[in-house]
Order: structure tokens, then sequence, then C-alpha cells
């Protein structure tokens, strides 16, 4: 570990933090987690949540994590306190945007492979929090994996979540055409045209492939982008045209359904499957690498972020989750260490 005297001076020994317990999540008094020799130790101000924090709260394994006693929060924002003997690239003091495991601690450590610094802008850690996975999961759904061309047409298959409303606002910077974008709920619909949808659609609607086909002059998206998978797979074939590739990238509406294979055939569609759960560190750096030579412009300019629609202090953090739960919130939840 390399630490400025001052800074080992005001390190702890102890800290609260966010655990799973056989009862539930919890704050316990953990000890401050040591730095390895490519990982920064992180004072949290700001943590975000995605939908793999429920797999954890519910016992499920996530990347290799998982059961009782797992800390708990994969994405945070803050103030590197310490550093581990090979990290050149950030120094005591730097502000940060991270993820890993226990976030949703007062200290957590972040290969710094994984981190990215703040943008030259005038950032709170509140928005910082919400951008790492984002940012990195949207540019990979959309260029590399995708392969987005300019003028291409992209549907986002629940694009009401934090990471859906950024893939509106990353397929419009990276120049796609006509940008279609789902949501469930009339009030969220509402707002998909603030981060660029071209059109809004109810998945929920029995209709909801005809109205992707008059928007497409009948053939269908270039690209899918699918948050929801489940029962909707073969309705998002139709959805997309001859030729044309999804992405999967989440499966909030279903693990498993039914798949029909000659469709699949029939319209030659390129379904392709990403996560980071299997990315080794080099390999998350090398798509940091490519996020901020396409995307960071963008961001330090303020055109890219994610609204928070909910900023809790850490020990509200079951009424967090609760929220998550319900899909009542549109954008981000934040918990913060004050």
């Amino acid at each position: 570990m390399s630490v400025t005297p001052s800074s080992m001076q005001a390190l702890p020994d102890r800290m609260k933090g966010a655990v799973l317990t056989p009862q539930g999540i919890a704050i316990r008094e953990l000890p401050v987690p040591q730095v390895g020799s490519t990982e920064l130790l992180v004072k949290v101000r700001a943590s975000s949540l995605n939908r793999a924090d429920l797999f954890l709260a519910e016992g499920r394994v996530h990347g290799g994590h998982g059961g009782a006693g797992t800390p708990l929060g994969l994405e945070w924002s803050g103030d590197v306190v310490a550093t581990g003997g090979d990290v050149t690239a950030f120094k005591v003091g730097d502000r940060v945007m991270c993820s890993g495991i226990g976030g949703l601690s007062e200290y957590a450590v972040a290969d710094w492979r994984r981190t990215f610094a703040f943008p030259q802008r005038n950032l709170g850690y509140e928005a910082a929090a919400c951008l790492p996975v984002s940012l990195r999961t949207t540019h990979v759904a959309i260029a590399t994996t995708g392969k987005l061309e300019k003028g291409e047409s992209v549907l986002v298959l629940g694009a009401s979540s934090g990471v859906g409303l950024m893939s509106l606002q990353v397929a419009k910077l990276l120049g796609a055409g006509r940008v279609i974008g789902t949501s469930t709920k009339a009030d969220r619909r509402a707002r998909l045209g603030e981060f660029g949808a071209d059109v809004a659609i109810d998945s929920n609607d029995a209709n909801w492939v005809e109205q992707v086909l008059e928007h497409t002059a009948g053939q269908g998206v270039d690209l899918l982008i699918d948050f929801l998978a489940g029962p909707l797979i073969n309705d998002s074939m139709r959805a997309v045209k001859v030729g044309g590739r999804i992405v999967n990238v989440g499966r909030m509406a279903g693990e498993s359904g039914h798949f029909d294979f000659d469709l699949h055939s029939m319209r030659r569609i390129q379904y392709l499957g990403t996560t980071f759960r299997t990315r080794s560190a080099d390999e998350v750096q090398e798509i940091q690498h490519q996020v901020q030579a396409d995307l960071w412009p963008a961001l330090e300019a303020g055109r890219l972020g994610v609204p928070i629609d909910a900023t809790l202090p850490i020990g509200r953090v079951n009424e967090a989750f609760d929220l998550m739960k319900t899909n009542g919130h549109f954008g981000k939840i934040v918990l913060t260490q004050s």
C-alpha cells in the first residue's frame, strides 16, 4: 500500500458498511479493506444501485460474489486515500468513479483498471456514482458488440432504467438515425424524448412490434439493445430487420423463455450477449479507453448523464433496495455516506 503520512494517520481500522446477513441487509462494523498492488482505497461519498445489487441481496451469486457476509454495493464515487504499489495512474486525493464490490461502505477498494477519474467539469459525487457501469455497458453494447453504423435505427427495450437511458443518449451520440425506446409506464415514456428517443412505445401493448415496424418503414430496426429478454425474445426478433442484430444486456423480464429457432434463422438475426462478469481487469481497461475516446468529450460538456430519482443516506439502505424492487423509480437510486 502506498499512502502519504497524513492519509495514513487519517485512516481508521474499522468502518460502517452494508452487508448481507441471514436476516437481510444490515449496516455492520467492518474492517477497512486493505489494497492490493493494483488497487485503490477510496473514501466513498456516494453509491448507486444496479439491478445486480438485487441479485446479491437475494443471496444469489453475481460475478463470483454472493451469500451471507457479502459486502454490498457495485458502483460508487469518492476520493482516493491509498494506492497499491503498482498503481501509477491515480494518486491520493483524486476524485474517482469506481465499480467492484463493497461500495455501500465508508471505504471500498477498486482495481485501478476499473476506475475512471472524474471528467473535467463540475460533477457531483452523486451524479458520478451513476456513471461507470452505464458508460461501459452502453458503449460495449452499442459500439463494440452491436457495431452501430451511422444512420442505423436502434430500439432500446427497457429504456427507463439508468443504463437504458444512457443507451438512448449514446446511440444518438454515436450517430444512430431513428432511436426507439420502450417503457411500460406512461409517465416514463413521456420522458424518454429528453434522453434521445424519437419514439416511445409500451412493450406491454400487444401491438408493440407493429408500432416498431410502422416507424421503420415496415422493416424493423437495425439494432435492438435488450434489457428485458425472457418471454419477449420472439417479438424482439420480429421487431428487428432481416440481417439485424440483438444485443442481450439484461434479463429484467426473465432469464429464460421459448426461443423460436426457425424465426431466428429465417430473419438471419445475430443474437449477441454481453456481460462484464467474465472480463478480466485488462479487458475492462481497454473498454475504458474506448469509452474515454468516444464518450468523454460529450460527458465533459454535460451532454451525457443519468437522472437520479432518489437520494437517501446509507442508513436507509433497506428503503433504497425496496424502492428498486418495486421498479418505481426513473433513472438511478443513490445512497450517500452523510
